[in-house]
């Protein structure tokens, strides 16, 4: 029998596993870190605001913070003068000694240590000006744009050399949402400018600190997966089907792992029948396991109780059922 560990890096390199997997079983995730934790808001349904100044909400129930940006509390109100509006939260000289012993607890031949980088380049800055006013910001004033990503970026690589040293990740899991269900936000052209190659530094950091990097992204990305090859990224986290998952996986040669692929808001919900649940779980495996490195799971889980349960119990069953029944060469 394969630890969960074990059983990811089997499918991870193409191996036979003992099932497929939500990567979720094989991860624990420190998610009392200083600079996570300075960026946390209570999930009260009130204004609060994030470590750099932002004004979010987090509504009880809900997965995590939304900012809530106005033209009067935006935290950059002219893009141009930016470095005179922000003021970026320290990462040195910070009390680590929670997410030490969180880390020191974890059996690394059973899980991963996972550090989590949340709001990443796109997510921060739009965080930070509001969502319009940044997609305008990255068209008609780039270099200004491209100044501010610049900060972004160096205080993420930063702040994960501060995790390496104090809980040595194996694995980075790194969150930017970079499109909708749809398409992505920004023009491929004006990402591989911008946001590409400081995405290319982060990862080689990742890298560099020993660490995998995972990327979540639960939206549409396929115009961009050659890219996110290029830019290192080992593992795609929340793939959702609107991408055309098994192109993807031919157009990278297989060298993108994903990690998603079940419809969540199609099986949440008091109507759904728990055969509709368990066929969605049987159409991800059968279509997306077959092309190897593929891990299925629903991101976010479904909320419904019933359906949550029934997708994972189902996933456990014919995940082994599967791998059984398909061995690799």
């Amino acid at each position: 029998m394969m630890t969960p560990r074990e059983n990811f890096m089997a499918i991870y390199d193409m191996k036979q596993p003992d099932h497929y997997a939500d990567i979720r079983e094989s991860m624990a995730l420190i998610v009392n870190d200083p600079i996570l934790k300075a960026d946390r808001i209570p999930n009260d349904g009130q204004q609060h605001q994030d470590s750099w100044g932002t004004t979010c909400i987090w509504l009880p129930g809900a997965p995590g913070k939304h900012p809530y940006v106005t033209d009067e509390n935006a935290v950059i109100k002219d893009v141009t003068k930016w470095k005179e509006q922000i003021k970026i939260p320290p990462v040195t000289g910070l009390d680590w000694s929670e997410a030490e012993a969180a880390a020191a607890q974890v059996d690394r031949s059973q899980k991963f240590v996972y550090y989590f980088s949340t709001a990443g380049l796109f997510e921060r800055a739009h965080f930070l000006m509001g969502m319009e006013n940044a997609l305008c910001a990255y068209l008609e004033e780039p270099e200004a744009m491209g100044e501010l990503l610049r900060a972004i970026a160096d205080f993420k690589i930063a702040a994960i050399k501060e995790a390496a040293v104090h809980i040595h990740p194996d694995v980075v899991f790194f969150q930017d949402d970079w499109g909708t269900k749809q398409n992505l936000f920004l023009p491929p052209r004006t990402w591989r400018e911008l946001i590409k190659p400081l995405q290319k530094e982060i990862a080689q950091t990742i890298h560099d600190c020993g660490a995998l990097y995972f990327h979540h992204a639960d939206c549409v990305c396929e115009p961009i997966v050659e890219d996110m090859v290029d830019v290192g990224i080992d593992l795609w986290q929340g793939v959702i089907p609107q991408n055309d998952i098994v192109g993807i996986q031919e157009r990278t040669d297989h060298k993108l792992a994903i990690a998603g692929g079940i419809d969540s808001p199609a099986i949440d919900g008091e109507e759904i029948t728990d055969d509709e649940v368990r066929a969605e779980v049987h159409r991800c495996i059968d279509t997306y396991c077959p092309g190897g490195r593929f891990f299925p799971q629903a991101t976010p889980l479904p909320f419904n109780d019933r359906c949550r349960k029934v997708m994972l119990d189902e996933l456990k069953d014919y995940g082994r059922e599967w791998a059984l029944e398909n061995p690799r060469d």
